[in-house]
């Protein structure tokens, strides 16, 4: 569906259209109705429309300046005013902005609204096809060509090198180890893929804006690199260079690299580590260093956000055995959610994490005692309050298991463990006694699983196949708010929490936890605390 807002200082014709106009039938919804421009625009910063029906006059800010805004951010936003102001200069100044419609109130018919609202729709479906259709068509051009690099990349790493000669032509094609040249291979990992993964259509999406944005970054750079995908959470970064006492490529590298990860975190709102492999001036070379750099799964583990590694052996067998050590943690853990204390168990969670990191077991046995760890505090903390027996699917072993799968780093396992135990709590707290409905405690783990993303009320509904409004009035009654205003509570405690324990500055919290615009968090946050997250960490 698309999204209308309405503005207009005059509430009983907010009132009006809201219920004369027949929204679902039009394929549209109604997101919020302002009595002024000033609170209109600021939802837009978070949640922009499709359609804006508008007064002119309103307090604090106008209607010709609130569509200047929005449509700077919108280009293609659909506009109808709607005024008691009949004079030519506003009709002038409307039409000046691209207003498709002009209504005076007084003689409004809500029929001939319906019929313009009937024909934006016609209009964006169309828009939104031929934009799709352009979109695909560069995609597979794009993603035809890239596919074909990553597939003789792979072919290379994997398959036994019967002619070095015939690979290096090959790779000279591409721009590889050219005459007098070696290469320097780096492999980036995505951070973060469960909580990008919704954000994108598809994996081939995410593939390709990822690789859009890589290719734009390295064009043109010195030394000359590229990058070639490696599946949809890696990608190669190949750097050509002439091997030389004046010129240090690592320095160079971690240069590019640093650009490449700004970047990405700007336009995509994604994170990259990267580990470094060595030089290599020949076909056998080149093949044996991108694959070591292929197969470090457990460097890349343990890899903190935004490292930039050089490659390095793994490990030797740890001293001790990390079960060895699970009675204790699942004891510790099981006390601390029995006296409910949210912020105990995080600490308890990091003190483990600081230990495994220290130890560096192998990633799978420690995905495998942490799964184990969960599953049992959930079973043992069931005989505490059987209410929990209601959580449906997502408590389950096997949606654990499929959902600890997508997880290859430490601090992603860690946040995952964290938002499971926090929905634990959650269920048992005083606010989530016995009496509250299973799908409203889902509905509160979700949130506290996805606090890195914009979370609506309509996505929640859907997951719970409920519908939004009979939704929306159930987890009020349940909770004493609204569920937006529950996500906004959940999201502003942890931003609390990263200002008390980390050194993120407010613009990475910001953008951690979903929110586009840092002036539109600011505020939110100092309406929750009293105080901007500056003067809270000061």
């Amino acid at each position: 569906m698309y999204k209308v807002m309405l503005a207009d200082d005059d509430y009983p014709v907010l009132e009006l259209l809201s219920k004369a106009i027949d929204w679902p039938g039009l394929g549209l919804r109604v997101t919020g109705l302002h009595e002024n421009g000033r609170s209109a625009w600021e939802q837009a910063q978070e949640d922009m429309p499709d359609i804006l029906i508008t007064d002119i006059g309103m307090p604090e800010l106008d209607g010709l300046e609130l569509i200047a805004r929005m449509k700077e951010r919108n280009p293609s936003l659909r506009i109808v005013i709607l005024s008691c102001h009949d004079e030519f200069q506003y009709a002038r100044q409307a039409m000046r902005m691209n207003v498709q419609e002009y209504y005076l109130k007084d003689a409004l018919d809500p029929a001939d609204l319906e019929k313009q609202l009937a024909l934006f729709r016609a209009s964006l479906d169309e828009e939104k096809q031929t934009n799709w259709e352009q979109t695909r068509l560069r995609l597979l051009e794009t993603e035809t060509k890239g596919l074909r690099k990553e597939k003789a990349l792979k072919d290379f790493v994997e398959q036994p090198l019967l002619s070095p000669e015939q690979w290096r032509r090959e790779a000279r094609s591409i721009g590889l180890l050219l005459e007098g040249e070696a290469c320097l291979p780096v492999i980036g990992c995505l951070e973060g893929y469960r909580q990008a993964k919704p954000r994108f259509t598809s994996e081939q999406t995410l593939r390709f804006a990822i690789g859009n944005v890589l290719d734009e970054v390295l064009e043109g750079m010195e030394p000359r690199v590229q990058h070639v995908g490696y599946g949809v959470r890696r990608s190669f970064i190949l750097f050509s260079y002439r091997p030389s006492l004046k010129t240090n490529i690592y320095e160079q590298a971690a240069g590019v690299l640093n650009k490449v990860q700004t970047t990405l975190l700007q336009v995509l709102k994604l994170r990259m580590s990267f580990i470094v492999g060595t030089g290599c001036r020949t076909p056998e070379a080149l093949k044996q260093e991108l694959g070591e750099l292929a197969h470090r799964e457990d460097q890349r583990f343990y890899l903190l956000e935004g490292e930039v590694a050089k490659r390095k052996e793994p490990p030797g067998a740890a001293d001790e055995d990390l079960f060895e050590r699970y009675e204790e943690a699942s004891r510790q853990l099981r006390d601390i959610l029995a006296g409910k204390e949210p912020k105990a168990a995080n600490e308890a969670v990091d003190g483990w994490i600081r230990y495994i990191r220290q130890k560096e077991y192998p990633r799978e046995t420690v995905k495998d005692w942490v799964l184990k760890l969960l599953l049992d505090l959930k079973l043992k903390l069931h005989s505490l309050q059987p209410a929990l027996h209601t959580i449906r699917s997502s408590y389950t072993a096997d949606t654990l298991h499929k959902e600890i799968v997508d997880i290859d780093s430490l601090v992603d396992l860690r946040n995952w463990l964290v938002g499971h135990l926090e929905g634990i709590l959650e269920t048992r707290g005083a606010g989530a006694a016995s009496s509250r409905r299973s799908e409203v405690a889902e509905a509160c783990r979700f949130v506290s699983l996805n606090l890195g993303r914009r979370i609506g009320l309509d996505e929640v509904a859907e997951q719970l196949h409920l519908n939004a409004s009979y939704f929306s009035r159930l987890f009020k009654k349940e909770v004493g708010i609204t569920f937006i205003e529950y996500v906004t509570r959940m999201k502003m405690e942890r931003a609390k929490e990263l200002l008390d324990q980390t050194s993120r500055t407010v613009g990475e919290i910001c953008e951690m936890l979903g929110y586009d615009n840092q002036s539109y968090f600011i505020k939110t946050f100092k309406g929750h605390a009293g105080v901007t997250p500056a003067e809270y960490r000061g």
